[in-house]
């Protein structure tokens, strides 16, 4: 069985395929922080953060991190060179204009429809929305990363979402430890399978339905 960090850098791995040059990109708390360790060299990508940074890198190195620097979850980042500092105001602003190209983020839930989930479980305590519903609604393209199954091992992709909605109908791709899945015209489609998962496994562990297309990719 794979371990816990190899199976968030496969799904972050698999991210980054979905960027391409000249973008400019927000990446979210958790998994989707490691999407910047995976874009080949060759690529111009400009990452954002909410809390004020234009050309955010990969992830320091144990022990180089630098306590000044950090992301909008407060995880230690790196930038590039040319990166720019503001304030959140400013963030926020290039977010509501439409200039992030992508948004890579978590989720709780994702229902069938591209419904998204993501900022809180009712009688918990959380730190808020933060940005999500600015960049669920205002980027040009929405990829969620998660598990496929919560800790419960209840499905997170479901029919309707339970939880509080942080945006309707916004999320274009969704990528687990066990598929990749489109939202097509209000439909999810299954896209890829990921070894050593079976189409059937996929369809066992979701409770939203799926369309299957002829052909699938299966992703070692």
């Amino acid at each position: 069985m794979a371990s816990r960090q190899s199976v968030r850098e496969r799904i972050a791995r698999r991210a980054a395929r979905e960027i391409e040059d000249g973008m400019i990109v927000n990446l979210g708390i958790g998994i989707p922080t490691l999407v910047a360790n995976y874009i080949p060299s060759h690529l111009h990508v400009t990452f954002h953060a909410e809390n004020g940074i234009l050309g955010t890198g990969p992830s320091p190195a144990e022990g180089e991190e630098d306590p000044h620097l950090c992301n909008a979850g407060g995880e230690p980042i790196t930038v590039v060179e040319g990166a720019s500092y503001f304030d959140s105001a400013t963030a926020f602003g290039m977010i509501r204009r439409g200039y992030i190209d992508i948004t890579i983020i978590g989720a709780l839930q994702v229902s069938e429809k591209g419904d998204l989930a993501n900022w809180i479980v009712p009688g918990k305590r959380v730190p808020g929305m933060g940005g999500a519903m600015e960049l669920a609604q205002k980027a040009k393209k929405v990829i969620v990363l998660m598990n496929h199954t919560n800790k419960d091992g209840q499905p997170k992709i479901v029919r309707t979402c339970t939880l509080p909605l942080t945006a309707p109908e916004c999320v274009d791709m969704i990528i687990t430890e066990m598929a990749v899945m489109e939202v097509e015209d209000g439909i999810l489609v299954l896209r890829e399978v990921m070894a050593p998962y079976t189409v059937h496994d996929v369809i066992d562990r979701t409770e939203a339905s799926l369309e299957i297309p002829d052909h699938l990719l299966n992703m070692s």
